[in-house]
């Protein structure tokens, strides 16, 4: 889900920005939390480092083997400015996993024009509740900056809107986490990306 923003005055300061993890040591931060049997997050409870355990993997099977839609490819080189992706995430968070490595991938391929910059949602609950979903702190967000102003040009997520369709009915069904988690992470399987991309290809396709 994407929402168009007016320009306003800068979302974060420039050395907070600089404070971000770069996705290599994002990653690398998961891992290592994870060698202590701990994840990312305020709570830590032997569920979320399940969770987070498998995030590895599903982060590490995107990484090697999601492909960019053609039609991206070709939005992302019509892009004539440079932009900052802050992504907010934190590692135990099952939609992250799902994303966030197609967000990393579509910067990469942007020829320089986008880089991202990740932010642990605990740490930044000040940045984060200024981008609630229906009240919460739904992750991943992400959100679209000009790069010489720190302005915002869109923000998108927790989801692609099917999958946040899938939550909500599920939701309303009575479902428990765990019933939600295996429809959910079985529609990602299904879907390889395609929600996800489509819609980030508008907000890219905004972007030029």
């Amino acid at each position: 889900m994407t929402t168009p923003i007016a320009a306003q005055s800068p979302v974060l300061s420039p050395e907070r920005l600089a404070g971000a993890y770069s996705y290599a040591a994002y990653r690398q931060l998961i891992d290592e939390l994870m060698t202590q049997g701990k994840t990312t997050g305020e709570t830590q409870s032997e569920d979320l480092t399940a969770y987070a355990r498998l995030n590895i993997q599903r982060m590490e099977r995107l990484d090697k083997k999601a492909e960019l839609l053609p039609e991206m490819t070709a939005a992302l080189a019509a892009l004539t400015q440079s932009y900052e992706w802050v992504i907010i995430t934190e590692g135990w968070c099952g939609d992250a996993a799902q994303i966030v490595p197609v967000l990393e991938k579509i910067a990469q391929a942007s020829q320089g024009r986008i880089r991202t910059h990740y932010l642990l949602r605990d740490e930044n609950l000040d940045l984060m509740d200024h981008y609630l979903t229906n009240g919460g702190r739904s992750i991943p967000k992400l959100l679209i900056l000009r790069a010489a102003t720190l302005t915002e040009v869109a923000n998108w997520g927790p989801r692609p809107a099917l999958a946040q369709d899938l939550f909500l009915e599920m939701k309303a069904a009575g479902a428990t986490h765990e019933e939600f988690a295996e429809q959910l992470h079985g529609w990602y399987a299904k879907n390889k990306t395609q929600a996800t991309q489509h819609e980030l290809l508008g907000v890219v396709e905004q972007m030029a």
